[in-house]
């Protein structure tokens, strides 16, 4: 199944209380008595997509207008990514749109269950549906849709070129950027670059060495406190091996432990528990004997050195200079003069990556100008071709002396897809100047000169439904005949959902809807009704003769009915 909307509800908006509209995949007409609220369907159509939201449209007495529409849509496609995106969700391949208004002018949208923004609406509009009516802005009046139109319309013989000019545009960007980048901040990065000289000259005079400064404070803590080191450390060993000059009454750790040992060795034998003490002392005795020994050799070390602690304060000083600038260690230090050297090098390399971009940024530039010219000359074609086609679309649909134009102009500057700017315009007249679209027609004459480009542009702009409003505004006859051949070819490719007020049209759909007020001049659930062949021929021979059961009427129906039969689908 391709995109389509499928369902809407309508709720409190303009003379519809309620209504439900189930739409199929071809080419569905919507007609009814003036007033019956036909136009309120394309007013819907345009609330689901982001359009205004005029509270004099909801319903005298109700609360707020409210639309509902089920979209099918391509699970792998972009809507779909979208709408992840927003956070909602798919129902079976479908999405929900809601759109409210109420009375005071408040609007409320909600994608798959969950409030948005009105924004992605008409961001969803641009891949889901082209709305042509006169209150609403149209999709191919919009210059950046006319020139994307006009390039897929062209087709491969503008597919290489522009693939060509696209990859040499992405990189002359990044080219431009990189020069702007390098030589409005040369002084900036000069002055970067004395910095990080001054800097690792700093760091290559003081020479530090990995972990230097930790060494260093231990070293200096050592020496500061060296008097107080060895006076403990000599006290510890007297009391664990006693005072060598006083024979007679020195009393020590070592001593009393031999005596308490000598004491359980007596009676070992007798208990093991007690044996097993008795060892642990003899242990004690060896640990406490060697600490004893390496006291003495570490009081032996210690000796005062205020020349090597002036000098070690003095490398400590020379370093912190360092640290208060580079890092919080040498350690730290040591990494940015690493990375700074790195820094230094790109820097200096500059002036040679100047050159060089310079020289890319000039080939590019004339290869650029060389690319676009040929996208011009391909546009122009097809714009002339394009013309050619709308212009005979036009003269079909009772607008003989119309004529469409395609502006091909050239912008000052390299742009996305090439220099070109392309502007669809209208000659209403012989002698008349060209318009744009909007400015050239009337909103039925828009209509038309709008589905004649659609028509043209039916595969080459490809979106999944069209709305036309007041299409057939102004015609009848065979003009109208050929307006419904015409909305018949492009629901070939599309969905197509149209208002009218015109038989002729109105026989050429695939699915014919008809809008009936109520006695109280409302249209409820029941107003909207999907016709057989016939309630067609009723409702045809009603819009010819002004009389549901006109023989004469009736027979133009049905022959009406025939003629769209018989044409290809």
């Amino acid at each position: 199944m391709r995109p389509m909307v499928e369902e809407v509800r309508i709720q409190g908006l303009g003379v519809i209380d309620e209504a439900v509209l189930e739409l199929s995949p071809g080419f569905n007409v919507v007609t009814g008595e003036t007033g019956a609220g036909k136009t309120m369907v394309v007013t819907s159509l345009g609330l689901l997509f982001g359009g205004r939201a005029d509270p004099q449209r909801v319903r005298p007495g109700a609360d707020r207008a409210t639309v509902e529409g089920r979209i099918l849509v391509d699970p792998e496609g972009r809507v779909a990514e979208r709408i992840e995106e927003a956070g909602a969700e798919l129902d079976e391949g479908a999405v929900i749109i809601t759109r409210s208004v109420s009375a005071e002018g408040r609007s409320r949208a909600h994608i798959g269950g969950r409030s948005t923004p009105v924004s992605l609406l008409i961001t969803l509009a641009d891949d889901l549906v082209a709305v042509h009516g006169q209150a609403d802005q149209q999709r191919l009046l919009q210059p950046g849709r006319q020139r994307a139109a006009l390039d897929r319309y062209a087709g491969d013989a503008l597919t290489k070129p522009l693939s060509g000019y696209t990859s040499a545009y992405q990189r002359h960007r990044q080219v431009t950027a990189l020069l702007d980048e390098l030589t409005t901040r040369s002084r900036e990065r000069g002055q970067e670059a004395d910095l990080l000289r001054f800097g690792l000259d700093e760091i290559e005079k003081a020479d530090p060495k990995p972990g230097e400064d930790i060494e260093l404070a231990a070293e200096a803590e050592r020496l500061g406190h060296a008097d107080a080191l060895r006076t403990a450390a000599t006290a510890a060993h007297e009391a664990l091996l006693g005072d060598p000059a006083d024979v007679v009454s020195a009393v020590d750790v070592i001593s009393l432990l031999g005596t308490a040992r000598n004491s359980l060795d007596a009676v070992r034998d007798h208990d093991p528990a007690l044996a097993a003490l008795a060892d642990r002392l003899a242990e004690a005795g060896y640990l406490l004997s060697d600490a004893g020994g390496e006291l003495a050799s570490y009081a032996e070390s210690v000796e005062a050195d205020p020349a090597r602690l002036a000098a070690v304060q003095e490398r400590r000083a020379q370093l912190t200079a360092l640290t208060r600038k580079y890092g919080a260690g040498i350690d730290e230090v040591l990494d940015w003069g690493q990375r700074s050297a790195q820094r230094l090098t790109e820097l200096e390399g500059d002036d040679d990556r100047i050159e060089g971009l310079r020289a890319e940024h000039e080939d590019l530039t004339e290869r650029l100008g060389e690319l676009a010219a040929e996208l011009t000359a391909v546009r122009t074609r097809a714009a002339e071709r394009f013309s050619e086609a709308v212009t005979e679309e036009l003269t079909a649909l009772a607008m003989p002396h119309a004529r469409i134009t395609v502006s091909v102009t050239q912008a000052d500057h390299f742009g996305t897809h090439g220099l070109d700017e392309v502007e669809l315009c209208l000659v209403s007249h012989p002698g008349a100047p060209p318009l744009p679209l909007h400015k050239g027609a009337s909103g039925g004459e828009l209509s038309r000169v709008m589905l004649a480009i659609e028509v043209v542009f039916a595969g080459a702009d490809p979106v999944p439904t069209f709305v036309f409003d007041e299409v057939d505004a102004g015609v009848g006859g065979k003009a109208a005949v050929e307006i419904g051949r015409r909305l018949a070819r492009l629901s070939r490719n599309a969905q197509v959902i149209v208002v009218t007020h015109l038989p002729q049209v109105a026989a050429f759909a695939d699915q014919h809807l008809l809008v009936e007020k109520s006695d109280d001049g409302t249209v409820t659930r029941s107003g909207v009704t999907a016709l057989d062949q016939e309630g067609r021929v009723r409702e045809l021979s009603r819009m010819l003769a002004g009389l549901e059961d006109s023989e004469l009427g009736r027979a133009h129906a049905e022959e009406l009915l025939g003629l769209a039969a018989r044409e290809p689908r």
